[in-house]
This record gives structure tokens, sequence and C-alpha cells, in this order.
């Protein structure tokens, strides 16, 4: 079924990096931290938006272990496992580990095989052991490893197990000699193809594999350092591989990589078949249920909703911007530059109502850090947890309407504590079409908070009945523009492939390694943008520009929106702060100068308004300016739209009267 080829070069010199690799939920992020220790680094892959986490091990000497994205299997299918197979073709790798579920030994196999003949040195790591054996499960590693020539450690990662044995199979650990054999016609391009490739950081026979295999990347690999005359010929051996195949030769290592996988599995894997059903497996099973599990998601979100959008972007922020910024350090700071800076002109740069200080600075610590340090912490209990598999599950059928799959539950639930980290989250999505469409949503239709809070206090001084209109038209121009933006971006909606993880109790020290991780990139990242936002308020404001733009936008306000001169003031106050703008509109209607159907009119317009000038920022940094400037573009006109219809049909039926 294989064949041994010889051993290519002695043990890996010290330095270059550890790639940690392995299907997603499978403990990847707790063995990075075992490896690594406390000081890590989470960035962005250079030219994506998917996040990687780098740290230096701290027991192996000039080697930087580098956790990358959930990976299924060759080729990838999303931007999450592209980034993977960048890691592999891009970074000088000194080992691979996978990270594989003990419990699930075929699935894992079949990305092993792929890994080993890479020609890199490798470890596979059967983690979660415990699982596995309170399933009854048990697996003859070393048989394992004789027959693919690894090195195989079993580990519980949770509990520290194995992770010693890991660390010295790793610094030992040789290119495997493992090469599976492929049905002939296969195995005589291979060995041409091979023969004619460029040198690659993994084996010219496993590139050759994944270029067979239909792999988007590495073809892209292959043609730009082949030359066109070199990639045509092989493109022409590809063909007529798969005239005589009468099959893409896809399928065809695709099925021999399985047919290896049944074979050898009876091999080295027993199953007594006497699983122990523990509470978690239970509750686990609750979850998913049609119906209990949807108390369980509405228990879950509100409590997301609670600790995010209330105790963060609430109770810290109030007692953080309100007591510490608002009373003792900003008057501080105020008066020390008033004091140092006598141009008043210089001095409102940092400290006037735009200021670097007043507005950058206060903005990204006083009311952003709070909301992002809660929901970093949320977020890696819900992932670490499993239960976030379980949340997409059930969300899935709501979300299919707006072209989405249940994935897009997290960012909009989290939206309603702050549109801009819930931006961020976006990047839970498995493909470039489905997180655009979830930022225009989040954009278009989702009040954080802090506007939320006002929005609702000032419909219910009002009545129920507004309060209902605005929520009906709100939801209704979610739904409708989801539907419609579906079919007119260009992709296909993401099926929700995903495995449901057993339910575990989060490790405690790694969700606050990976948040404080996170939050390290906030303030490295952006902070910038706070300070380039105040930045350019302050330049409006002091040109005039800002005064302009208000008297400009008075002709639309009044005569289609019916609503007061002094409203365009408050809507251009919520692009610095969306709740800014609603407390305008607020004071606004508590002297007088709204009645029920100005009211109402106002308070959805305002929530449909571009969001705030963070999450504009954020948006930028995500998809790009051009991005970022076509979704004003759509939301601006939309929401004066759908006010104006509101203002008029409201008047009409004679509402509020």
């Amino acid at each position: 079924m294989h064949r041994h080829t010889p051993s290519e070069g002695e043990m890996s010199d010290s330095g270059g990096s550890i790639a940690l690799v392995g299907h997603p939920n499978v403990g990847k992020s707790v063995i990075f931290q075992c490896l690594t220790g406390h000081y890590v680094t989470v960035s962005n892959y250079p030219g994506t938006t998917v996040e990687v986490s780098r740290g230096n091990a701290h027991d192996i000497p000039k080697t930087m272990v580098i956790d990358t994205p959930g990976m299924i299997a060759f080729p990838p299918q999303t931007e999450d496992e592209y980034v993977t197979e960048r890691v592999l073709l891009q970074e000088k790798l000194r080992a691979i580990v996978q990270v594989g579920d003990a419990k699930n030994l075929q699935r894992t196999l079949l990305l092993t095989i792929q890994l080993a003949e890479m020609g890199v040195p490798f470890v596979l790591d059967l983690n979660m052991m415990d699982e596995a054996t309170a399933r009854g499960v048990s697996i003859d590693h070393s048989l394992l490893a004789k027959h693919l020539d690894v090195s195989v450690v079993p580990t519980v990662a949770i509990h520290n197990q194995g992770i010693e044995a890991l660390t010295i199979a790793i610094e030992t650990s040789l290119p495997p000699k493992f090469q599976l054999d492929y049905p002939e016609a296969i195995e005589a391009e291979l060995n041409e193809i091979a023969s004619q490739l460029p040198a690659a950081p993994i084996a010219p026979r496993a590139l050759a594999l994944m270029w067979l295999s239909g792999d988007i990347l590495a073809e892209d690999w292959i043609q730009e350092r082949s030359g066109e005359e070199r990639f045509q010929s092989l493109i022409q051996r590809r063909q007529s591989l798969e005239n005589m195949l009468q099959q893409p030769p896809s399928d065809v290592i695709r099925q021999a990589r399985l047919d290896y996988v049944d074979h050898i599995s009876p091999l080295v894997l027993s199953d007594s078949g006497k699983k122990k059903t523990s509470f978690a497996d239970t509750l686990g099973e609750i979850c998913t249920h049609p119906v209990w599990g949807l108390g369980i998601v509405a228990i879950v979100l509100y409590g997301m909703y609670w600790f995010v959008g209330v105790f963060g972007a609430g109770t810290l922020v109030n007692l953080i911007e309100g007591k510490l910024f608002g009373e003792l350090i900003n008057p501080w700071v105020v008066d020390t530059i008033n004091r140092l800076i006598p141009i008043p002109l210089i001095a409102d740069f940092f400290t006037g109502d735009y200021g670097l200080w007043t507005m950058g600075m206060t903005y990204a610590f006083a009311l952003i850090l709070p909301i992002v340090s809660t929901f970093f912490l949320a977020f890696g209990v819900l992932e670490d947890s499993g239960y976030l598999p379980r949340l997409t599950v059930l969300s899935n059928r709501l979300f299919r309407v707006m072209g989405l799959n249940g994935k897009a539950v997290l960012p909009m639930v989290l939206g309603l504590g702050c549109v801009t980290m819930a931006t961020l989250t976006t990047r839970i999505m498995s493909n470039k079409r489905d997180r655009l469409l979830v930022i225009l949503l989040l954009a278009l239709a989702i009040p954080c908070s802090a506007q939320l809070g006002v929005v609702m206090g000032l419909l219910a001084g009002v009545s129920f009945t507004a309060a209902v209109i605005w929520c009906i038209i709100v939801l209704g121009v979610l739904l409708l523009v989801g539907w419609f933006a579906a079919r007119l971006l260009p992709g296909e909606r993401s099926p929700l492939l995903i495995e449901l993880p057993p339910l575990r109790w989060p490790v405690l020290r790694n969700v606050i390694i990976k948040t404080l991780a996170r939050l390290e990139w906030y303030l490295k990242e952006v902070v910038v943008l706070f300070l380039i936002g105040a930045a350019i308020m302050f330049t409006l404001e002091k040109t005039g520009v800002l005064d302009w733009m208000i008297r400009g936008a008075e002709p639309l306000v009044t005569g289609w929106l019916g609503l007061p001169a002094q409203a365009s003031a408050a809507f251009l106050q919520g692009f610095v702060r969306r709740d800014f703008g609603a407390t305008g509109l607020f004071v606004m209607e508590a002297q007088g100068m709204l009645n029920p159907v100005q009211v109402v009119v106002a308070m959805v317009t305002v929530t449909l308004f571009v969001p705030c000038i963070a999450s504009v920022f954020m948006i930028a940094k995500e998809r790009g300016w051009r991005t970022s400037l076509a979704i004003i573009a759509v939301i601006m006109p939309l929401s004066f739209l759908i006010g104006g219809l509101l203002n008029r049909a409201l008047t009409l039926i004679g509402w509020g009267v």
C-alpha cells in the first residue's frame, strides 16, 4: 500500500518555525499555549484578514510556533484553509505538527497522509485522548507510527499530559519516508511532473499531488516560478492524464487515500463500544435539539449581550469613560495642555471636541477597550467550550433567508453591543462574499447598545406602537436588503459544513492568554484608527466644512423627512458616535420639538444611517476603503429613502395625530 524512500537530510537545524496544523476544534490553541508559554502575538496573515498566532517555543531554542487556522484537507476550500496552505508553502518550517482528534482517527489520518508526504519533519499529536478513552476508543500508537514512519504522541493538552514527549518528538523529528502508492498512471505522471517543478519548501512529489488535485494555490505557485512555456506543458500533461483516467486525477488520488485509511484503521484502532455518556454529552445533544436548543441559544445570546453589551458597553464604559476619564484624566490633560501650549488652535488639536486625546484616545481606551476586552473574553469562552458550532447549526435556517449560514449569528448579536467589534468577528465567515454581506447588514440595521438604549427609551416615551413600528421597519429592511444583496453579490452562499466537538469546560488560562494577545493586536493596530478619525473631524470643524455639511443636509431633513432643521446636526453627530445622534434627537423631543410621527421617523432613519466613524475605519481595515465608501454610498441614501417613505405613510394614515 505504501513504500519507503531514502530520508533527505538529518534533523532540521535550529531555527525556523513549527506549524501546528489540524482540523477545527481539536485543541490546537491549547497545544500552542503549552508550547509557547505566555507571550504570543496575534496578527493578520499578510494579504488576508485571517488571524494567525505566533509565539516562541520556550523549550526549543530559536524556534517560532505558528497556530494555523483549521484545515479539513487539501485542496483548501475556505480563506482560513488557504492561509494554512500559504504557511506551509511560504514559511521556513522546521517541522509540521498535526494536532488530531484521537476519537476521530480515520478523519485525522486523511489529513495525516497529505502532511506526511510533504517531506518536512513531521509529528502526529493525537490530542484529547481522555475523550477517546471515555468513548471506548483505543489506539496502538506504536503500530501507527511504524506504518506511517512518523512520531505519534498521545496528549491531553488541557491537563498538560504528553507535552514533554511532544516537545522531544518535535526536536528529533525527521522528514517521513512514507509515500502512498497511487495507481500506475498517476505514479508515472507524478515522477515526470515532479522532475519539472521548481524547488519548493515541500517535496516536489507532494506539490505535484496538490496540483493534480486541483489546488489553486499550488497551481499559482508553480505558474509563477515555472515560466509560461513549461507551465503550459504541465497543463497538457494533466489534461492527457485526465483523458487517460476518464475522470479528474483528484478523484483517483482522494480514493487512494481513503482506501489506505480504511486499510490501516482496523489495524491500529479498536472500539469497545462502551461509551460512557457524560453530562457534557447529554447537554451537547440538548443544545442541538430543535426545541430545547433554542431555549439554550436564547440564554447564551442574552448572556453574551449582557456581558458585552450591558456590562462592557454600559457599566465598564460608564465607569471608565464617565468617571475615570471624564472626571479625572481628561480634566488634568486639558489643564496641562492649555498650560504647556498657549496657542489655542494647537491646544484644541489635542484637547478640543475633536482632539487627539479627548476624542481619539478617549474613545479608544475609555469607550472601545472595555467592550473589546469583554468581547474577547466571551468569544474565547464560546470558542473553547465547543458551543460555538452548535449555535451556528441552530441559527442556520434563519440566516439562509439572507443568503448566509448560521455562523452569521455571532456578529449580529455582538453588533448589538458594538458594531465596530462585531465587524471584526465577521472573520469567522467562510468566504469574502459572506463577510461582506454580514458587514453590510451590521452597518445598515444593527444598532449598538449605546444607541439602542437611547432609541428604546425615546420610543417607549411615545407609545408601545411606536416601538413596534420601529422594530418592524428595521427588521424588514435587514431581511429585504440581505435577501437582495445575497443575489447581487458574486459567489454562492457557503454551505454550513461543521463538526460538533464535545462540550467541555474552557481552559481559563488559555482564554486569558488568547484575550491578552488579541488586546495587544487591538492596541497596536486599531488605536491609530481613532487618532486618524479625530484628526479628520478636527480638520472638518476648523475649516468650516462640518458646518457646511450640516447646513447642506437641512433641506433633505426638513423637506423629505419632515423633521426640524436642527435634526441635521444630530445625524452628523451620529457619524462621530452612534448614540450621540440618538441623544441629540432625544433632547429635541424633550424640548417639545418632535411630534410622535417625527420621533418614529427620526429613530428609524438614525438607526439605518451610516455607522459611527470607528466602525467605518474598521470596515476599511477589514475590506479596504473602496468597500467602506461603497457601503456608505448605499446606506446613506437608503436610510433617508426609508425614513421619507415612512414619514409619508404615517402621515397618510393619520398615525400619532
